[in-house]
């Protein structure tokens, strides 16, 4: 979403973004084909999903309702995100099964699946990837998920997936050039100043805070919070991720094209990717228990690219997905699908040129599984 759109909060005034969606259609740069990555890290957690759900969803408490209502915030375009609900879908008719009383003939309630995301997000295309025969009903809800976009005690589950390390709002202390936490020569806080690193740091909670709020309303009591996205152990830096270096070498790469003349340099020192990927276990802890709505069942890190076992990173599509995701971040901030093009062009080489070391820089433990229960709703 571009600066200029506006959304309303529970306020009722209008509220700024900086987040941009990512590419939609199907084309060569579409996040629709560009996102088997992220598809084969959710993968990785669908076992852990299903085992909490089977072990900590509470059916019985949900069977007065007619439909189970479950939400993906910030969905993107699929085919990811039908594959991750149809199998919360899947886990909770299992569970269903499992609890089924024999005097009653059926207790498995209806579906229905609600896709969140920004309001410029490509819905045409996601619900394309519907299949014609499914026996749930399903909706697209646009808007920030940092306020609320469901009724109150509506939902019973809310996954969401590499979606919340997405800053919907750069700090604003990134964009005054006498702050200490000017940005100059980066893209990102990697390698950067404490100053800039605290003020990214500080965004992310605020907006993980006012997520919970959010869904602390929306969910009934009992109901389920599902979260995957990028997080770090507290003493693993950045820099020693694979995240970590492509924003590196996204940093020199655009110096680079300084010193050809190519871009300016003040429009390097201007641009920061909304992206904070090094939340540690501790930090949710911290905000969960201020937020004092969520017992936490499950917390833990893993190795998204475990499934990698020593082989060969594919750079080149490593790169498409990259560009997939944040290419609107490059063309609003420099203003021409050129300059996108070159710099995800010396991106790829110096990836290549870097490719022995590959498999060290993404065998860490950089994805955060987090499953949270709403805890019981008392009527005074």
């Amino acid at each position: 979403m571009s600066d200029s759109s506006l959304m309303n909060g529970e306020n009722g005034l209008k509220k700024v973004t900086s987040l941009l969606p990512t590419n939609g259609g199907n084309g060569s740069y579409s996040y629709f084909k560009n996102s088997y990555y992220q598809r084969i890290s959710a993968i990785f957690e669908h076992k852990k999903i299903s085992e909490e759900i089977a072990e900590k969803f509470d059916v019985e408490d949900l069977s007065l309702s007619k439909a189970i209502r479950i939400a993906d915030l910030g969905c993107a375009t699929g085919p990811n995100t039908i594959m991750n609900m149809l199998n919360i879908v899947e886990a909770i008719k299992q569970k269903y099964e499992a609890n089924k009383c024999p005097a009653i003939p059926s207790t498995r309630p209806e579906f229905q699946l609600f896709f969140n995301d920004l309001v410029t997000n490509d819905f045409n295309t996601l619900f394309k990837s519907l299949p014609e025969d499914r026996d749930y009903f399903v909706a697209g809800v646009p808007g920030s998920f940092l306020d609320r976009i469901f009724p109150e005690s509506s939902l019973h589950f809310v996954y969401t997936s590499h979606s919340l390390h997405w800053l919907f709002k750069l700090p604003a202390e990134l964009e005054e050039e006498n702050s200490p936490a000017w940005n100059k020569g980066r893209v990102h806080y990697t390698n950067a100043p404490d100053d800039v690193a605290d003020a990214y740091k500080s965004q992310f909670c605020e907006e993980v805070r006012k997520f919970l709020d959010a869904r602390a309303k929306e969910l009934v009591g009992g109901g389920m919070l599902v979260i995957i996205m990028s997080g770090t152990p507290v003493d693993l830096p950045l820099s020693s991720t694979a995240n970590g270096k492509m924003f590196e070498f996204m940093a020199s790469t655009l110096m680079e094209m300084v010193r050809e003349g190519l871009i300016k340099e003040s429009q390097v020192d201007s641009f920061n990717l909304p992206l904070y990927q090094s939340a540690s276990p501790e930090e949710i802890v911290d905000i969960v228990e201020r937020n004092g709505c969520f017992s936490i069942e499950r917390l833990e890190l893993s190795k998204p690219s475990s499934w990698l076992k020593g082989a060969a990173v594919d750079v080149p599509a490593w790169m498409m997905h990259a560009r997939a995701a944040m290419e609107g971040n490059f063309i609003k901030h420099f203003g021409s699908n050129e300059v996108v093009d070159e710099v995800f062009k010396r991106l790829t080489k110096k990836h290549l040129d870097h490719s022995e070391l590959l498999p060290q820089w993404c065998n860490q433990d950089v994805q955060l599984f987090i499953v949270l229960k709403r805890k019981k709703i008392i009527s005074m």
